[in-house]
């Protein structure tokens, strides 16, 4: 904001020192043509003149009514002196800022702003007329005058109005960035509500099995150590596991809606293809026939992945899709490719959710189309 103001001072003070040296440059050459033996040579008084004229300029956007006001008065005053003033540019040019500024403003003012600049051509009249000079003689002159000013008013306007249509534009544009900001942010908050509720469950899941195995060990631990043993040992691998997911997906609240659970189990991706292949959409899978257990965070993870991935293929795709899971020691990647009708979906609330899922666990997802594929790419770590 301060750079644009130092900007605007500089240009206006530019324009100032432009219409200081165009009316120097008139008067010093004694006008346009030939010059006129009765015309006053510029001296010192004219230079003090040209400057009333000029200097105004620098003040345009602050003062736009004061400024026009003493560059027209300084004018008038060198027509009225006899300098050869054959085109007052300073005077025009700050005429041109009283019509940006008052063209669009309160009837009053806008009126007064007006008169004011439609009144130079008829003040600069009297002044000649003052001093003996016949205005019919020099009527083209004072009417080719008037059109100018009327037309800069015009013009004054339409750059107003130009102005107001490039703020609302940008002032749209910055909604709409706010507004799909917003839904970004929705989705990723639903998608951690989700979350939040699954890892409700899970915890208490392992809660229940926790205090079975607890009590089961409290009774065996003096009939039968070993399986006791193996009872706490339960509750420590139950326990870590929990501890886990819940350092994995961090805090988001609950909420009440009823919706399907979703199998930890990493075998249900293969029923989950099975169904969206009874749903009509041919799928071409890679995967592991025995996949190895999972966190069921992580299960989770995947299984909401690829069952959104399969339907934006089949919502936003051609019908097919290719799915290759592959399952590591220490993460397990999904790789989705679908032929796509031309459009941009990777912004959609699915794949921001997606991707917040998958960031929550520390992992990744990417998604883009190009040549008419749609891919997306997850990778989930676990230990």
């Amino acid at each position: 904001m301060a750079n644009t103001g130092a900007r605007r001072t500089a240009a206006d003070l530019a324009l100032a020192v432009a219409g200081l040296v165009a009316t120097l440059a008139i008067l010093g050459s004694d006008g346009f043509g030939t010059p006129d033996p009765r015309s006053r040579h510029l001296d010192l008084l004219g230079v003090a003149l040209a400057v009333l004229a000029g200097a105004p300029l620098a003040v345009r956007r602050r003062a736009p009514a004061a400024g026009y006001a003493v560059s027209a008065l300084a004018s008038v005053l060198l027509l009225r002196l006899g300098y050869p003033l054959d085109a007052p540019l300073a005077t025009a040019a700050a005429a041109y800022a009283v019509a940006v500024a008052y063209s669009g403003a309160r009837p009053g003012p806008r009126f007064l702003a007006l008169a004011g600049v439609t009144a130079f051509v008829p003040a600069v009249a009297l002044a000649y007329a003052s001093v003996g000079v016949r205005v019919w003689d020099i009527s083209t002159e004072l009417l080719a005058w008037a059109a100018t000013f009327a037309g800069l008013w015009i013009a004054g306007d339409r750059t107003r109005l130009r102005a107001l249509r490039l703020a609302e534009a940008e002032e749209n544009a910055a909604r709409v960035l706010a507004d799909a900001d917003r839904d970004r942010r929705l989705a990723a908050a639903d998608e951690r509500t989700r979350i939040a509720r699954e890892l409700h469950d899970s915890a208490g899941h392992a809660i229940n099995v926790i205090l079975v195995q607890a009590g089961a060990a409290r009774l065996l631990q003096d009939r039968d150590p070993d399986r006791a043993r193996e009872a706490l040992s339960t509750v420590e691998a139950v326990a870590r596991e929990t501890i886990e997911d819940i350092d994995r997906l961090v805090r988001a609240l609950r909420d009440n809606r009823d919706e399907q659970d979703v199998p930890a189990d990493p075998g249900a991706l293969h029923e989950l293809i099975d169904r969206h292949r009874g749903s009509g959409l041919r799928i071409a899978a890679d995967l592991p026939a025995a996949p190895a257990p999972l966190p069921r965070s992580v299960a989770w993870a995947a299984y909401r992945i690829l069952q959104e991935a399969l339907t934006n293929a089949a919502r936003h795709g051609e019908g097919s899709a290719a799915v290759a899971v592959r399952s590591g020691p220490d993460r397990i990647e999904i790789d989705v490719t679908n032929p796509f009708v031309p459009g941009d979906i990777r912004n959609g609330h699915g794949i921001v959710g997606m991707r917040e899922r998958a960031s929550l666990l520390g992992g990744t997802l990417r998604a883009d189309g190009a040549n008419g594929q749609f891919r997306l790419t997850a990778v989930l770590p676990h230990r």
